[in-house]
C-alpha cells in the first residue's frame, strides 16, 4: 500500500510536450489527493497541479494554468500530468505524491505521505 511508480520526463526544446505519470494501488487512489510538485535546484518544492481521485477537484499553480493538465486514468489506476508549452523555467524534478482527504486539496508538501521516486524534466531554450 502507497506505492507510487514515476514513469515519463526527459528532455524537450521550450515550447514542446511532455507527459507525466504516476502509478498507484486503487487503495492509495481512493479518498486521496493526487498531487504533482517540483523542486527545481537552489528552490523549495512547489504543487504545480493535484487532483482528487474521488471527486476531481483539482488545482493548479499560478505558473502553470493553461499549460499543464491533471487527469486520472481510473482504467490503470494512474494520475497523468501533461506538460504543453513547457519553459525553461519548468525545468525541475518532478514527483507525484499521495495525501488523505475527503475534497480539500492542500498545497503544502507535509501533508503528503506518500511519494513516488522523482523524474526529472528538462526543458532547453
Amino acid at each position: 500500500q502507497g506505492q507510487l511508480v514515476q514513469a515519463g520526463g526527459g528532455l524537450v526544446q521550450a515550447g514542446g510536450s511532455l507527459r507525466l505519470s504516476c502509478a498507484a494501488t486503487e487503495r492509495t487512489l481512493s479518498k486521496h489527493v493526487m498531487g504533482w510538485f517540483r523542486q527545481a535546484p537552489g528552490k523549495e518544492r512547489e504543487l504545480v497541479a493535484a487532483i482528487h481521485w474521488t471527486d476531481g477537484n483539482t488545482y493548479y499553480a499560478g505558473s502553470v494554468k493553461g499549460r499543464f493538465t491533471v487527469f486520472k486514468d481510473k482504467n490503470n489506476a494512474m494520475v497523468n500530468l501533461q506538460m504543453n508549452s513547457l519553459e525553461p523555467e519548468d525545468t525541475a524534478v518532478y514527483y507525484c505524491a499521495a495525501g488523505a482527504s475527503n475534497h480539500d486539496i492542500a498545497t503544502e508538501d507535509f501533508f503528503y505521505d506518500h511519494w513516488g521516486q522523482g523524474t526529472q524534466v528538462t526543458v532547453s531554450s
